[in-house]
């Protein structure tokens, strides 16, 4: 059984007992959260798709950590005008553990 949820302003196709990073949520490592934004809910062949979710759908993860992925480098040149810039940014996530999935 798999679902699409929606997190962060992004879209997750997830299954049960996967891991999966998304943009950082406000929860305690341990701490099991329930996500009502499920988009689709599909069992093999047979697939369930909400407009714009689907009622009673929920799936239950929970934080195994917090943290920031690799630096960005972004550097900025114009030719001929001596003007460099460079600048990094690292972007921050949680990982959840993917648990029970209902709808």
């Amino acid at each position: 059984m798999y679902a699409v949820i929606k997190t962060g302003g992004k879209q997750y196709r997830v299954a049960s007992g996967e891991k999966i990073k998304v943009e950082q949520i406000a929860a305690d490592v341990g701490q099991e959260i329930v996500i009502d934004q499920v988009l689709a809910v599909g069992n093999g062949a047979e697939i369930k798709v909400g407009t714009p979710l689907v009622s009673g759908a929920t799936v239950t993860v929970t934080v195994l950590s917090h943290g920031k992925h690799d630096k960005v480098g972004i550097f900025k040149m114009r030719r001929r005008k001596h003007y460099q810039k460079r600048q990094g940014h690292r972007q921050q996530f949680t990982e959840l553990q993917i648990g029970a999935i209902a709808g």
